[in-house]
């Protein structure tokens, strides 16, 4: 093989080689959750760009606590949702997805690598449950779209899933109602992450639940997630916003 040859081959390679080390770069420079390993802390840089640059995302920082589990529990309008919350929290995210898109053949490797916990929402959903209890006791947020799957804001409100509020009252940690809007490829899975947005996450304050019948608490997480105010439940705050509870 000639100079030219060898040319030929050598470019391409190089090139490719100087866009690794790029986005290896980008992904180091603003990665700030720790997964646990280089490749998910890069991975998790690149995705804040990803969000802040093609989605346009604004949102201020998810207010989960520093240490200690949480939930978050927030609408749900697309397959591009997971990555919008993860962009938005300086700690690591485990999701509870359905078991159908946990066992895509292309991406099952990425959900096991980011911890993900996969309900069968049709079969015995109680194994999801206690995993993601053993995940908050290990101190992890792990995340609830308690709407049971994806619902557009046309579709009409309807009652949440009531595990949300059995979870947090036996794990005893805090619930973060979190709203998310602006998304371009509401309806859709996949494809979703790759259609511009102007994503926007706007989070509520965090609620401390009395109990598995909390019935306030699983309103206000539906109001909030449905409209991103607590605007017919006022009196489920105290003057500092913070929740009162049951009464």
């Amino acid at each position: 093989m000639g100079v030219i040859g060898w040319g030929v081959v050598a470019l391409p390679v190089l090139v490719l080689a100087g866009l690794f080390w790029k986005l290896k770069q980008i992904g180091k420079r603003y990665g700030q959750a720790d997964w646990g390993g280089r490749f998910l802390n890069h991975l998790d840089g690149l995705m804040r760009v990803f969000c802040a640059r093609f989605h346009r995302l604004e949102h201020e920082p998810l207010p989960v606590p520093e240490s200690g589990g949480a939930i978050i529990a927030a609408n749900h309008l697309s397959g591009a949702d997971p990555i919008l919350l993860g962009a938005a929290s300086h700690r690591p995210l485990r999701f509870v997805i359905a078991t159908e898109q946990y066992e895509h053949p292309f991406l099952r490797w990425f959900y096991d690598r980011i911890g993900c916990i996969p309900v069968d929402r049709t079969g015995s959903p109680e194994k999801a449950f206690h995993s993601a209890r053993r995940a908050l006791a290990a101190g992890e947020i792990v995340v609830v779209f308690p709407q049971g799957s994806i619902r557009l804001p046309d579709d009409g409100r309807k009652p949440l899933k009531r595990g949300v509020i059995a979870l947090a009252a036996m794990a005893q940690v805090p619930v973060i109602p979190v709203r998310i809007s602006g998304v371009g490829g509401m309806g859709r899975v996949v494809t979703a992450v790759f259609i511009r947005s102007r994503a926007r996450i706007h989070a509520g304050p965090m609620l401390s639940v009395s109990g598995s019948r909390d019935e306030r608490a699983l309103m206000a997480i539906e109001e909030f997630i449905s409209r991103g105010v607590y605007r017919d439940y006022p009196d489920f705050f105290d003057g500092d916003g913070n929740y009162i509870g049951s009464t």
